[in-house]
């Protein structure tokens, strides 16, 4: 499979009269993808009913004619604000009962009904305009789910719909109380009117009564993201994809992925080095302007499980980025590098994040392949290296590995809602195990719990605590709580 480079780009950012000559440059630096839109819902339905679609029309033209392709984004990780007016209470509570206000990005509950009909709405709207349009090569649904601790709300909505979830699963009290074990503490419900969400409580809740909540949450972001899948369907046979994230477990990537032709995600070495990878003060200065070597490539062997085997990289960092801890530039090479670090784990295209580096708003301090201002920043040089490199790339596969590691996200909510201790992480578990393996010269296929052992020369499961009876017929080394 030939593999390629691309970038995201804002074409309502900027004048339009430097579009072609954005696409231009994006096409001589050997780009072959341009992803838009996924922000841009206030420009395309300035107020409700009113649509004006001639600014992105002229946007997927002009990059389209420069010899692009173009990936759509739904708009829905940013509703306008009126739909703030029209829905009061569409907005996300967190675990303390505080709203989570309007003023910056995934300000939706995904429980709200009447908002994911809105965002079926936007997405088909956009799906019957270009579905069929010669420039559209793909499509990518919202924009990282549980950016921000966004994926589990507290709200009167989510109440209202996991008592409907919970009824629908248990189907009679009595069946929840005896699978939740509710007579311990006569925490026991009469009807599934009662039940509350698990927070807020006196000391812990029922550890049963969280994980069934963590499910029902990971069904919401699945239900909310199916939609939008359905509606573009039903308009395109282009591929879909979303852009998860690094270390995140608030909901099922793999239930997800089911729906998504292409999974794909959002690399940050850097970023991530302080506050995700979790690096003691020695690492943090070793990896400081690299990120660290094992973090990435956990993910990059992660996604490509949760789709069809196909994934990408959707942002690639460029340079240094606005809201890490610490900010530093990348050394010389490393963009170059990590883009070729993806490309060895099987992606089939890494596009950098972003064409140009904005003058405005939260992100201005977030680097680009461009300057503000349209000089080159230092990653523009090591992009258009890699392009000249992957044409001279012969077309080539992913062998399958002969380790498998298992990586299951009902555990991590068990392992969150009771810890072995107060510095347990389940993530971390399974990310050591990892490490282990590439130090001993291992090659890692990650897996869901769903795996057949048998296929593998040996397969580790460290910390699962949902075990399936098809996890049998191989070599499984098995960790603490199995």
């Amino acid at each position: 499979m030939k593999r390629s480079l691309g970038v995201c780009y804002y074409p309502e950012h900027w004048p339009e009269e430097i579009w072609a000559l954005d696409a231009q440059q994006m096409v001589e630096t050997g780009l072959a993808w341009v992803r838009i839109g996924e922000f841009a819902w206030s420009r395309l339905e300035p107020q409700p009913g009113q649509f004006d679609w001639g600014w992105l029309d002229r946007a997927i033209a002009t990059l389209g004619t420069a010899g692009l392709k173009v990936i759509l984004g739904t708009p829905t990780a940013t509703p306008p604000r009126w739909m703030l007016d029209k829905y009061p209470d569409m907005l996300a509570r967190n675990s303390a009962g505080e709203v989570r206000k309007f003023g910056s990005r995934r300000h939706y509950c995904f429980s709200h009904a009447a908002y994911r009909d809105e965002a079926r709405r936007i997405t088909r709207l956009m799906a019957e305009r270009y579905g069929a349009h010669p420039s559209i090569a793909a499509w990518q649904t919202d924009n990282e789910y549980d950016c921000h601790d966004t994926a589990i709300s507290y709200s009167a909505h989510a109440k209202h719909a996991f008592q409907d979830w919970c009824a629908q699963r248990y189907q009679s009290p009595q069946a929840l109380n005896a699978a939740w074990g509710n007579v311990f503490w006569s925490m026991e419900y009469d009807s599934f009117d009662q039940l509350d969400l698990p927070n807020q409580t006196v000391t812990e809740p029922n550890p049963s009564h969280v994980l069934a909540f963590r499910r029902f949450s990971s069904d919401q972001v699945v239900l909310f993201n199916r939609v939008q899948c359905d509606e573009i369907r039903k308009y395109s046979d282009r591929p879909i994809i979303h852009n998860f994230m690094g270390r995140i477990t608030a909901f099922d990537h793999y239930d997800l992925g089911a729906d998504l032709d292409i999974s794909s995600w959002d690399s940050y070495p850097m970023g991530f080095l302080l506050d995700r990878v979790g690096a003691d003060e020695t690492a943090q200065a070793h990896y400081l302007r690299q990120g660290d070597p094992d973090f990435q490539a956990f993910h990059h062997d992660l996604y490509r499980a949760t789709s069809s085997g196909r994934w990408w990289v959707m942002e690639q960092q460029p340079g240094p980025v606005n809201w890490a801890p610490w900010n530093p530039a990348p050394l010389p090479g490393m963009p170059r590098l990590w883009a070729w670090e993806a490309f060895a784990h099987g992606a089939e295209t890494v596009c950098y994040f972003r064409w140009r580096q904005a003058p405005f708003a939260q992100e201005q301090m977030h680097a680009g392949l461009l300057r503000p201002d349209r000089s080159p920043a230092p990653a523009l040089a090591e992009a258009a290296q890699v392009a000249k490199e992957l044409a001279e790339v012969p077309d080539v596969g992913t062998a399958k590995a002969p380790v498998a590691l298992v990586f299951d996200y009902d555990s991590a909510y068990a392992w969150e809602s009771q810890p072995q201790g107060a510095d347990f992480d389940y993530f971390q578990l399974v990310f050591d195990c990892y490490r282990a393996l590439r130090r001993a010269g291992l090659s890692v296929d990650v897996v869901p719990k769903s795996v057949d052992p048998s296929a593998y020369e040996i397969t580790f499961a460290p910390g699962l605590l949902t075990v399936p009876e098809s996890l049998q017929g191989g070599l499984v080394v098995a960790g603490p709580r199995a």
